[in-house]
């Protein structure tokens, strides 16, 4: 790959990152179809691992498709490109442990950003499913970065 290439690949990198950050913003913070309106709230937290989760997956008929589907796989869904651009702008981030603790760290600034800002709350099940996301991304990254060195050298 010329070095042009790898520097089209970075500078659309940076420009897709810069998005993904405003839309995750958008939505976590400021999109009405999700909840996300500046009412007199209380401070809300769920500290206990798996609560949020089961609680979801036992009330699933009742709260419908959509609700299961935004909590569960929407918090997933939403870290995967965190994983996936972030080896691409930074070498160092090309391991997995390493991306597995910066996913767990920009979800606990988001999650504590939402408890601060009371838009939200701050779920200890949104920091795993994150999490996971985030890894996944990385697993996606690293499944396309071996295919382009098959491919390309």
């Amino acid at each position: 790959m010329t070095i042009e290439t790898k520097r089209k690949i970075q500078a659309l990198s940076i420009v897709l990152f810069i998005l993904y950050l405003f839309l995750l913003t958008y939505f976590l913070f400021f999109s009405e179809g999700f909840g996300r309106v500046y009412t007199e709230r209380e401070y809300a937290y769920n500290l206990e691992p798996f609560r949020e989760i089961r609680r979801f997956w036992i009330y699933r008929e009742e709260l419908g498709f959509w609700a299961v589907f935004t909590n569960l796989a929407g918090n997933v869904i939403c870290f995967v490109p965190f994983g996936a651009i972030l080896p691409v702008l930074n070498h160092k981030a090309r391991n997995f442990f390493v991306i597995t603790f910066l996913s767990f760290e920009f979800s606990l600034l988001v999650e504590c950003a939402q408890l601060i800002s009371k838009v939200g709350s701050f779920d200890v099940d949104d920091l795993m499913l994150n999490t996971l996301g985030g890894v996944l991304g990385f697993l996606v990254f690293t499944v396309c970065n071996r295919v382009r060195r098959k491919r390309y050298g």
